[in-house]
């Protein structure tokens, strides 16, 4: 009954939270247009991909909502699937760094002594290298492609993650609930997995939301800079990089795509806020 009305409570003041900021409203319903296009793409009768050389460079219109790009590509269609590809790289580039964060968190914080040290130090030298140049040096090795990009940005952005678990598994491990299961002989493996890792969930779900943000933001810096994403497929980025040389001529193959990138590390970010003050009670967003 006490937890139904905690529930209880933390949606409350979601909702109250909801009601004073309209900007998050409106972040919420941007992302689940965004999302359900991007999945519902392949049902659409859309061709991202089929040229027409006698409407290439078209302003918006009824034909085209959102124009045609240098070689007569539809840009709307362009544009949705492109999301669909900024969003793929987001939640899986997330998915890895916090599978790696955490455990490198978990491990460093949980065991203490030689082991954090060494896995510290090597957080520490991770991150005194700028993070965009470190992932631009290590494309350029790699095979350009999706899962490459995925690869990189993934293995090369848990570092604050692990930072922020191994501070919470450092304070939760000496509770007596922890130190009574070490007396009891529950194994350090069950441990882990029974009462650390659930006690931090919620500080792996807000750093979650801020990561996909991160790495759709990385992603298109890359496809920007001409390392990532690579025809014929097409992300935010890319389609940022490919309108470079039309700039005076179709302006809105720019601002499009800009504007979408803009908006969505926007939206993520403001849910990830919603998520802190579902997960910690007190937190509330300053807006009253």
């Amino acid at each position: 009954m006490a937890v139904s009305r905690s529930k209880k409570r933390r949606i409350e003041n979601v909702i109250e939270t909801l009601k004073h900021d309209k900007a998050a409203i409106i972040s919420i319903i941007f992302l689940i247009v965004v999302i359900i296009l991007s999945l519902a793409a392949p049902f659409l009768p859309l061709e991202p991909n089929k040229t027409d050389i006698a409407h290439m460079l078209n302003a918006p219109s009824v034909h085209h909502w959102f124009g045609t790009d240098e070689v007569g590509r539809d840009y709307l269609a362009r544009v949705i699937y492109g999301g669909r590809i900024s969003l793929l790289v987001g939640v899986l580039a997330m998915l890895m760094s916090v599978c790696i964060g955490v455990t490198i968190g978990t491990v460093s914080g949980y065991f203490g002594g030689i082991i954090d040290a060494i896995l510290m130090r090597i957080v520490d030298v991770m991150q005194s290298i700028p993070w965009l140049v470190l992932v631009t040096v290590i494309s350029i090795f790699f095979k350009q492609g999706l899962s490459s990009i995925i690869i990189v940005i993934g293995f090369f952005s848990w570092m604050e993650i692990s930072r922020l678990v191994r501070a919470e598994i450092m304070s939760i491990k000496e509770r007596e609930y922890i130190l009574y299961a070490e007396f009891s002989g529950v194994s350090r493996f069950l441990i882990i997995i029974r009462h650390l890792i659930p006690a931090v969930l919620p500080t792996i779900i807000i750093a979650a939301t801020t990561s996909i943000a991160n790495a759709i933001m990385t992603e298109s810096s890359l496809s920007f800079l001409g390392i990532g994403i690579q025809e014929p497929m097409s992300s935010w980025g890319k389609l940022l990089q490919s309108a470079q040389s039309n700039l005076q001529n179709a302006i809105y193959m720019a601002i499009i795509p800009g504007l979408l990138i803009m908006f969505t590390i926007f939206a993520f970010n403001k849910l990830g806020n919603l998520i802190r003050i579902y997960v910690e009670p007190r937190v509330t967003d300053g807006t009253k």
